[in-house]
């Protein structure tokens, strides 16, 4: 199992943005988010907007993240977002499979 803490997180989300908006990852503001009624998400301000993230875009974002920094294909069945002092996101995969 890999947990990658709310900071891996929100570089995950920057680098994701910066990739689909085709700007510099240091251009992307993040805040995580979590409410009762909506579950996860992130405000993400790009070029002086705002925009929410639902935890489907959010996963998607750690999807790529884990491929792009770690190696690791995980699939979006395999991502858990967790919520105890900070968000985390645990990802069930099996280290020893994906290493290449």
């Amino acid at each position: 199992m890999v947990i990658l803490t709310m900071d891996e997180i929100i570089n995950a989300i920057c680098l994701h943005m910066a990739e689909r908006k085709r700007i510099r990852p240091q251009d992307v503001e993040v805040e995580l988010l979590w409410d009762e009624d909506t579950g996860y998400s992130a405000e993400v301000w790009t070029e002086g907007r705002s925009q929410y993230l639902v935890e489907a875009n959010m996963i998607e974002a750690i999807m790529r993240y884990l491929q792009s920094e770690y190696n690791i294909r995980a699939y979006r069945e395999q991502i858990t977002l967790d919520l105890d002092e900070e968000i985390t996101a645990q990802v069930d995969v099996d280290l020893q499979q994906t290493s290449y």
